[in-house]
């Protein structure tokens, strides 16, 4: 590592600028430069890609590591490209981690984390091949790019003076980007970030490729008449605490596994329009359910996959689904009041498992949030009874999924399979799907 700029008496400081080589990609979107002295820092790096040579400004410094910004690229890795979007590049919007590289590079960069996750956190070695979603495969296809036009959710923030646009990375300051490449035209088509927004702090706007529904959820109290979006006739239809729904009603409704499926507008739902369908089936595979099956959906959200799952097992048997979020909890029964023996129970997960136990669960599927499965939950499945041949993990978090599935390995299970899906091109972002059976 050759400094450039840096001091000499005080150490590197942010500011400062740096020339080296770059090393592995980590999680979250960074590379990792490694000094050449023991006493130097780790340098986290980010808009670089593996074997490049570059030119860095170091934007944060702490006693055991440093994170910087490729500014200069000195030596090019083959897999770069341009990226798609201007705001992608240093001090632009924090959102795409990897449109400088290549779709099959990106794929590459994210089954090398997975399996630098498993290994450093759950002691697994195991090859990882990242799957491309319908739509989004490494060749430009009619109607799009690939990679790109994808999201069919986004968040925009909110300035003082209304304007919105996206944050940089690891910043509260707020990008115009305009139109976002990501976005499913329909988002961009909605035209809220030509609009000015007073006294709101967050638009959130959601589409759905197979109606057209979109639909805008204001948060912030939203000062003066609604914007005109577009050429739509939108309409306030509230007020629901602090937000203010804009659209004709309070909630979409999404297609996947052959049926429709109403989701609240700030409800969870996968933002890539191929995500549910090829997910609903994967768990499937997954379990294999038989009728009479008794099947446990943790963190099941509107109900997607005990949905699904009651289709599989029949009226003989049954579905237990547990939500905590009270929209989620109203969505999941009103899309499985068709299956009479499919039911919600809210409530945290760890605790409701704590009063009604696993049920007699013959299989189960957990999807939580980023953070990981409730420790609660992860014993009460290490130590759940022969009964329950299969657990199915959907996770979006390596991390979080390497610490819970190494739990669950140290509880008596055996990982029987991993995969892995590009459901946020362009971002770090992954979704996984980890196998679980009796060893």
């Amino acid at each position: 590592m050759v400094p450039v700029t840096a001091s000499a008496t005080t150490g590197p400081l942010s500011g400062d600028v740096l020339e080296l080589t770059v090393g592995e990609a980590v999680h979250g979107g960074w590379c990792v430069a490694r000094p050449d002295d023991r006493g130097g820092r780790v340098v986290f790096v980010r808009h670089a890609l593996p074997g490049e040579r570059v030119r860095v400004v170091l934007t944060q410094i702490t006693a055991k590591l440093a994170r910087a910004d490729a500014i200069e690229i000195l030596a090019p890795s083959a897999d770069r490209v341009r990226p798609p979007c201007p705001h992608a590049r240093p001090g632009g919007c924090g959102g795409c981690d990897w449109q400088h590289a290549s779709l099959p590079a990106q794929r590459r960069l994210k089954a090398a984390v997975i399996r630098q996750q498993l290994a450093r956190i759950a002691g697994l070695d195991r090859e990882v091949t990242v799957e491309p979603l319908p739509g989004d495969a490494s060749e430009p296809e009619a109607g799009g790019v690939p990679g790109l036009g994808w999201r069919t959710r986004v968040s925009f923030a909110v300035g003082p003076d209304g304007t919105p646009g996206l944050r940089k990375h690891r910043s509260h300051e707020i990008v115009e980007v305009g139109e976002c490449p990501i976005a499913y035209p329909a988002v961009n088509a909605t035209g809220v970030t030509a609009s000015r927004w007073p006294g709101a702090t967050s638009l959130q706007v959601a589409v759905v490729p197979a109606s057209g529904e979109r639909a805008v959820l204001v948060t912030g109290p939203l000062r003066g008449a609604v914007p005109a979006i577009a050429a739509d006739s939108l309409r306030s239809v509230g007020r629901r605490g602090a937000r203010t729904a804009v659209a004709g009603r309070g909630y979409l409704t999404q297609h996947a596994a052959g049926r429709d499926w109403r989701v609240d507008l700030a409800g969870f739902w996968q933002v890539h329009p191929a995500a549910a369908d090829v997910l609903a089936e994967a768990v499937l595979q997954a379990l294999a359910p038989r009728p009479g099956d008794v099947a446990l959906d943790l963190y099941c959200g509107a109900g997607l996959f005990a949905g699904v799952l009651a289709r599989a097992v029949g009226p003989d048997g049954t579905v237990i689904g547990v939500e905590s979020d009270t929209t989620a909890v109203r969505d999941a029964r009103h899309n499985l009041r068709e299956w009479p023996w499919a039911r919600v129970h809210r409530g945290d997960a760890g605790q409701v498992l704590s009063r009604i136990g696993l049920a007699g669960a013959s299989i189960a599927v957990l999807d939580p949030p980023r953070a990981g499965a409730d420790r609660v939950v992860i014993d009460a499945l290490a130590g759940a009874p022969a009964s329950l041949r299969a657990v199915a993990y959907v996770s979006c978090d390596p991390a979080t999924l390497a610490r819970d599935l190494g739990l669950l390995i140290a509880g008596g299970w055996a990982l029987d399979g991993l995969r892995a899906f590009d459901a946020f091109p362009m971002t770090h972002h992954v979704e996984c799907l980890a196998t679980l059976s009796r060893q």
